[in-house]
């Protein structure tokens, strides 16, 4: 084989993972360095447990995080079909060819027969091995049996006591005695493959050189390599990724927060950021780079043995800070496509809106980015801008709405503000200024209590900004309306 052909493998029996999306990106970011190609097979044999939006989304995911594979779904490609489900006769011919050269035989074993042998050999405290009870049927029995109209499952023959030695580029040499293993089955009652024997057939047919996937597959890569040998087909190059953990070193799950893509696309983190993160879970660019790194950086330096052995450990947190990191540098417009989105659907823009008042839009957005780590933070921020205020900050409201004279310093800067003819930054700030001086007091004396009339909260960006992008009207319609609050506000405090 001489190019590069990776694949990533996903079974559509759920969302994509970040586990899984790692594993994407690390396969893409190997291709891409070695100017070879990513093939996306899907792997939909497991019939019971698929389910039915899976695949879309998948897609879906792989496309938002900007993984363009080179063949597979939406591509085609001269190995396809891409989809195991419309594989089946690949894998009856490659069955059998281990039936005719004697490597594998039908069993006719029911499921009651093997339960029963479970049960005897739990008793006995041994871990359940098939006991190779049709491995020596005759040709004339196993006829007869078909016959019969009996459903065989079809097993492969494990050689005894042989060791097998999977080389790994991560991990090294890895041994594997294969007294722990049965005549495991290749293909089932039902006609369709074994996971393992469908993997095999997949990667020679599809000439698959490196096989890289999560460290959970470690264990299935002898039975994969003893399938390889059996039907004389070229083992490709293995590299298996370290797991990774929760914050409490234990398996990640639901409840440890978001754990799939589409969780943290609705959660509002960007694309990028997410890229990022998942390519430092358990990859290390080397000394003297920058946390913060493009696909096109990581390509560039991408190798397998800068992938560590150990487990990664997810942090949520650093996430959100990279995300706000990605917020803050992202060039306006594309952030925009992203942003929109959250917007609308929190109501606080009509897509009508979005396409007829995208300046100032994009001017909102802008002003708040710096203070926000994900885009639903960043849709909050944006409220004020677009709908009228409708409560103060509480505590707030008891430290600034409650300070001596707020009312008559408030009724200053609105006569101040008033006199602005072009409310600009500047000019709202300069009237600002010139009365700070003209009453010698702090700045901060008159802009917090300014900030929450105009916006309802104590954070927000710096208060000129959001003066000049507020406009005048509303400037001074939000003062009055607090003056009166406070009055009433303070008469209540009072009574109480």
């Amino acid at each position: 084989m001489e190019q590069i052909r990776v694949r990533f493998a996903p079974s559509p029996t759920g969302y994509l993972h970040i586990g899984g999306a790692r594993t994407a990106l690390f396969n893409w970011f190997f291709a891409r360095k070695n100017n070879g190609r990513l093939i996306l097979r899907i792997e939909d044999t497991d019939i019971e447990r698929l389910k039915e939006d899976s695949i879309d989304q998948i897609l879906d995911s792989l496309k938002w995080l900007g993984i363009n594979w080179d063949e597979g779904p939406e591509k085609g490609g001269h190995f396809g079909p891409y989809y195991q489900s419309q594989r089946q006769d690949f894998y009856k011919a490659a069955a059998e060819n281990l039936l005719q050269s004697g490597k594998a035989y039908y069993c006719f074993c029911s499921e009651e027969e093997l339960e029963m042998e479970r049960e005897r050999q739990r008793q006995e405290g041994k871990l359940f091995r098939y006991n190779s009870k049709c491995r020596n049927l005759s040709v004339e029995e196993v006829q007869a049996r078909l016959a019969q109209g009996l459903k065989p499952v079809i097993r492969i023959k494990l050689s005894d006591g042989r060791q097998i030695i999977v080389k790994d580029i991560i991990r090294g040499m890895v041994s594997f005695n294969f007294d722990q293993f049965d005549d495991f089955v290749i293909m089932k009652s039902n006609g369709l493959p074994a996971y393992n024997f469908a993997c095999v057939v997949d990667d020679h047919a599809m000439q698959i050189s490196h096989v890289i996937r999560a460290e959970e597959h470690l264990s299935n890569t002898p039975k994969q390599q003893y399938l390889f040998e059996a039907l004389d087909y070229e083992i490709p190059e293995f590299a298996h990724l370290s797991m990774i953990l929760a914050p409490d070193r234990s398996k990640l799950s639901k409840r440890h927060g978001a754990t799939s893509v589409s969780e943290f696309r609705d959660m509002g983190c960007l694309p990028e950021a997410l890229v990022n993160y998942l390519t430092l879970l358990g990859w290390s660019p080397g000394e003297g780079h920058d946390e913060i790194m493009t696909p096109e950086q990581t390509i560039q330096s991408f190798s397998l043995d800068r992938v560590s052995r150990t487990a990664a450990v997810y942090d949520i947190q650093k996430l959100i800070w990279l995300n706000g990191q990605y917020i803050t540098a992202t060039e306006l417009e594309k952030l925009a496509v992203h942003a929109l989105p959250f917007l609308i659907q929190e109501s606080i823009v009509s897509e009508l809106e979005a396409g007829q008042n995208r300046d100032y839009i994009l001017a909102v957005i802008d002003a708040v980015r710096e203070r926000v780590r994900t885009l639903q933070e960043l849709a909050e921020a944006c409220r004020y801008f677009f709908q009228d205020i409708t409560g103060y900050d509480e505590k707030g409201k008891e430290k600034y709405f409650r300070q001596e004279n707020v009312v008559d310093l408030l009724s200053q800067g609105k006569e101040y503000l008033a006199a602005v003819e072009d409310f600009t930054v500047e000019n709202t700030e300069k009237a600002y200024r010139e009365l700070m001086a003209e009453l010698n007091i702090k700045g901060a004396q008159i802009i917090h209590p300014t900030r929450l009339a105009l916006t309802g909260r104590t954070m927000s960006p710096g208060l000129f900004d959001v003066m000049a992008l507020l406009g005048k009207k509303r400037c001074m319609e939000r003062l009055e309306k607090a003056i009166g609050f406070i009055k009433t506000y303070n008469i209540e405090n009072e009574k109480a």
